[in-house]
């Protein structure tokens, strides 16, 4: 009797162990949501946060949030990722080093209104300093990976590319133009140095939660919203036909850790975009509708967008960065062609705004709502006080 054919069973690849270092713990936004995903996704990876010494006691809470078998994962070290050798010794920075397969560079600084000497410090330092990590491992570093932005194409417009990087006749402001210069570092150090860059455009709160760290960017438009007389129809800053892209931190961070654990992207740049993106008009009626306030109605030219709007009842508007307003007029589109060809199978989508926008408002609402009873909480106790000064 001829043998029959035996059941062939596969047998997933056992992943080896490594060390993670991920920078920019607690204070930014993406590594604190990228490393509960990190942990996740690799259940024998080991992660270190490089954490300056002033922000440990944040940090020691934030871990706390963490299930504690993850928690027990993560090492915080104290370092400075702006300065030399992170500002350790010698010889724990080569104990770092040797240690270390897998950085995550998340120290960026990207509010408006930062000095150029920190934005050149840490967006321009820190990515040197990283560089200078990967040299100086022993065994040679497994990949760099660089949170880089899509907005360092400043004011271009028409279609940006993934392989560009050209630098653009004006910046909106020193945080582009540092993280720009940033990139560059990353480039000339390709030759050297396993690097993936990822440019995420501009990121927003969690698409399920709404969550987010800071009001800055479309949280101040739904804060405006929200704040203002109820028939009030706010204006469009320019025409309002252009895109406006958004990405969630969910896909940011799902999409990301895809992209630079797959060997293809060594030596790649990825847009990390919504390719179909609301247009800015669209944008603003979906709030409104979630705000329970009028659509929009006419038009403000960006260059008189800041001042026209601080008429009365649109003073809140005025509290809009102008780098902002400049985004939300810039006819630009971001090619995804490496991204796509990466993520090709896995399942993971940038969900549209339209599906995620009444959730940042909400989100907004009862970020409101508590801060409003936490005010009212302490005006009566300090009512209390004055009434009963011996009482305690």
């Amino acid at each position: 009797m001829a043998n029959e054919p035996t059941e062939q069973i596969s047998v997933a690849p056992v992943q080896q162990p490594r060390t993670v270092l991920i920078t920019g713990f607690p204070s930014s936004f993406l590594a604190r949501k990228l490393l509960p995903r990190v942990l996740d996704r690799r259940p024998n990876d080991r992660v270190k946060c490089l954490v300056p010494e002033s922000a440990l006691e944040k940090a020691t809470a934030a871990l706390h949030e963490l299930p504690k078998p993850s928690r027990a994962r993560v090492e915080l070290v104290k370092g400075d990722t702006a300065a030399m050798d992170f500002g350790m010794s010698g010889a724990r920075y080569l104990e770092l080093a040797k240690h270390v397969q897998v950085v995550h560079h998340c120290a960026a600084v990207t509010h408006a209104g930062v000095s150029r000497d920190l934005a050149e410090r840490m967006n321009v330092g820190g990515a040197g300093e990283v560089v200078d990590l990967a040299l100086a491992s022993e065994g040679g570093i497994d990949r760099v990976v660089h949170w880089s932005s899509a907005l360092l194409s400043g004011k271009r417009s028409g279609r940006i590319a993934e392989s560009e990087l050209v630098r653009p006749a004006s910046f909106r402001g020193v945080v582009e133009e540092t993280r720009f210069r940033a990139e560059l570092l990353l480039h000339d150090a390709m030759a050297q140095v396993p690097v993936t860059i990822l440019r995420p455009s501009i990121i927003v709160g969690d698409s399920k939660t709404g969550e987010i760290d800071r009001m800055e960017g479309p949280y101040l438009l739904i804060l405006l919203m929200l704040s203002s007389p109820m028939d009030l129809r706010v204006p469009l800053p320019g025409r309002g036909e252009q895109p406006l892209n958004l990405v969630p931190i969910d896909y940011v961070t799902d999409a990301g850790l895809a992209i630079a654990d797959d060997a293809r992207s060594v030596g790649r740049t990825f847009h990390l975009v919504d390719d179909d993106p609301l247009t800015v008009r669209r944008v603003f009626e979906l709030i409104a509708a979630a705000a329970g306030r009028p659509g929009p109605v006419g038009s403000v030219p960006t260059n008189l967008a800041s001042a026209l709007l601080r008429a009365p009842g649109l003073t809140r508007f005025s509290q809009i960065p102008r780098a902002f307003l400049e985004q939300l007029a810039s006819d630009v589109t971001y090619d995804t062609r490496n991204t796509r060809e990466v993520l090709l199978g896995s399942g993971i989508a940038c969900p549209s705004a339209a599906t995620y926008l009444q959730v940042m408002v909400e989100h907004v609402r009862r970020s409101q709502a508590e801060r409003e009873e936490a005010r009212r909480t302490r005006k009566d106790r300090h009512f209390e006080e004055l009434e009963d000064p011996l009482d305690h």
